[in-house]
C-alpha cells in the first residue's frame, strides 16, 4: 500500500517546499499537475521545477496539460457566469489528468487530492487501520501569515480514498463534508454523499492567501473567481488595504448566493502551537510570514 499526496501547481514555490517537507515522512509520491494556462485561460510558462526541491525530486511526478479542456465555452463576449464555468472546468480537467498516471498503481493504494496550499495533518490517521471508503481532514483556515486565522471556520480540502474507490479526483474533492446515516438512501445513488466516511480531527491546514503583493494581485486576475474580484474593483491599492487590516473581503459563514459573501471579516492571531510542527521548528526561516504585531 502506497500513500500518493496529489495537487495542482500555478507560481506556489514556498508554498510547495512547506508541503512536501510537512508530507514527506508519510507520502511515498507526489504528484503535481501544471497547466500551460491559467484558471481564467491565459497562457503560462510552466514554472515547477523538480530541481527546485532536490530533497524530494526522486518521489515528484510532474505532470503537464498543453491544452485547455474542449468543453469549454468559447465566444468573443463571455458574462461573468459563463467565466466562471470556464475555470471550473479548467480546474476540473487539471485535477482529473492526475488520475491518468495512476493506472498503474495497486487499487489498494490511498490517494489524496488538495490544493497546495491546503496540507493534511497525516500524523492523525493510520492508513492501514482505516476501514473506510473516505477519508475527509477537517483543517484550520489561514490568510496572508502562517498565524492569521478565522479560528470559527472549519475547512474541508484535502480529501482521500482508495483507488478502487476513486470515481474521478473532481467528484473526489466535491464529496459532502459529512457522514450520513445508514437511513440516507440517496448515499446509494450519489457520488458525493456517503455513509462510510473517517473525518479526521484536527486534519490540517488551510494556508490562504500567502503571497506578495504582486503574486495576490495576479492570483486575483487569473483563479476560479476572477470574474467576481474585477466585478469588485479589486486593485493592488485594496489588497493592500486587507493587508494592512489583516482582514479579507470574505464571509465564508454567509450562504453560497447571500450579499453578504463579500463582506469584510477581520483575521484573529493563532497560537504558534496550532501550526506544523515543521513551521514550529523553521520559525525562523520563514520569519517574514507570521504576524509579530
Amino acid at each position: 500500500m502506497k500513500i500518493i499526496d496529489t495537487t495542482t501547481f500555478f507560481e506556489e514555490r514556498m508554498m510547495m517546499n512547506l508541503r512536501f517537507n510537512i508530507l514527506n515522512s508519510f507520502v511515498n509520491q507526489f504528484i503535481v499537475c501544471e497547466a500551460r494556462f491559467s484558471h481564467s485561460g491565459k497562457k503560462k510558462e510552466i514554472n515547477f521545477k523538480k530541481s527546485d526541491y532536490p530533497e524530494f525530486e526522486e518521489k515528484i511526478t510532474h505532470l503537464i496539460i498543453d491544452k485547455e479542456p474542449e468543453t469549454i465555452i468559447k465566444k468573443e463576449f463571455l458574462e461573468p457566469h459563463e467565466l466562471r464555468l470556464n475555470s471550473i472546468l479548467r480546474i476540473k480537467a487539471q485535477r482529473d489528468h492526475i488520475a491518468k498516471s495512476l493506472q498503474d498503481n495497486s487499487p489498494e493504494d490511498y490517494i489524496i487530492h488538495s490544493d497546495n496550499d491546503e496540507i493534511p495533518n497525516l500524523e492523525n490517521i493510520n492508513f492501514k487501520e482505516n476501514k473506510s471508503k473516505m477519508i475527509l481532514f477537517k483543517q484550520k483556515l489561514f490568510y496572508y501569515k502562517f498565524n492569521l486565522c478565522l479560528p470559527d471556520v472549519d475547512w474541508f480540502g484535502s480529501k482521500s480514498c482508495k483507488l478502487k474507490n476513486l470515481k474521478t479526483i473532481d467528484k473526489l474533492r466535491a464529496i459532502k463534508n459529512k457522514k450520513y446515516n445508514f437511513f440516507r438512501i440517496d448515499t446509494l445513488f450519489s457520488d458525493l454523499k456517503h455513509q462510510s466516511v473517517t473525518i479526521i480531527k484536527n486534519g490540517g491546514w488551510h494556508f490562504s492567501n500567502l503571497k506578495n503583493l504582486e503574486e495576490l494581485e495576479r492570483k486575483y486576475k487569473n483563479d476560479e473567481n476572477h470574474s467576481e474580484y474585477e466585478s469588485l474593483g479589486y486593485t493592488a491599492d485594496k489588497i493592500k488595504e486587507n493587508l494592512n487590516n489583516k482582514t479579507i473581503d470574505y464571509n465564508h459563514t454567509a450562504k453560497k448566493n447571500s450579499s453578504e459573501r463579500f463582506n469584510s471579516t477581520k483575521l484573529l492571531n493563532a497560537e504558534i502551537q496550532t501550526l506544523p510542527k515543521y513551521l514550529q521548528d523553521n520559525k525562523k526561516k520563514y520569519n517574514n510570514w507570521f504576524d509579530l504585531a
